[in-house]
């Protein structure tokens, strides 16, 4: 099956260009390749050559033990949302007051944990603030 014609023929590679470059060089393009939005040493050439931009992604490797602590606290206020869930699930579908006090106690005895993890986020998110907000 051949292969279906280009709606713009004019932006199409046609011309090749043949170079070479020392080893220092490649190796320089290979990296621009994995931290660019590149995937291969051709895509870096010819954005070069022809002056378009090409996007260096950087990663901040100093922020990876605050977002894992983020990811756990959000994993742990969501099992708490869902224990909530729950006990307000058996709260509604009782009828005896006994059994709704039962639940209402259960209920602020999950609540005492998210204070603290809230206090934690709080914590958190100002060092961020304090890093990102710099002047």
């Amino acid at each position: 099956m051949a292969r279906r014609k280009s709606a713009n023929p004019e932006k199409l590679f046609t011309c090749s260009i043949r170079t070479r470059v020392t080893a220092a060089t490649f190796q320089r393009l290979e990296k621009m390749i994995g931290k660019s939005d590149c995937h291969s040493i051709g895509e870096v050439a010819r954005k070069i050559l022809s002056s378009h931009e090409i996007k260096i992604f950087h990663v901040d490797a100093s922020l990876d033990q605050t977002m894992e602590q983020l990811a756990l606290i959000r994993k742990e206020l969501k099992a708490i949302g869902v224990n909530i869930n729950q006990i307000t699930k058996r709260y509604n579908s009782t009828w005896e007051e006994k059994g709704k006090a039962f639940y209402a106690i259960k209920v602020i005895e999950l609540f005492k944990p998210v204070e603290e993890r809230v206090d934690e986020l709080l914590l958190i998110v100002s060092q961020l603030a304090a890093i990102w907000l710099q002047k």
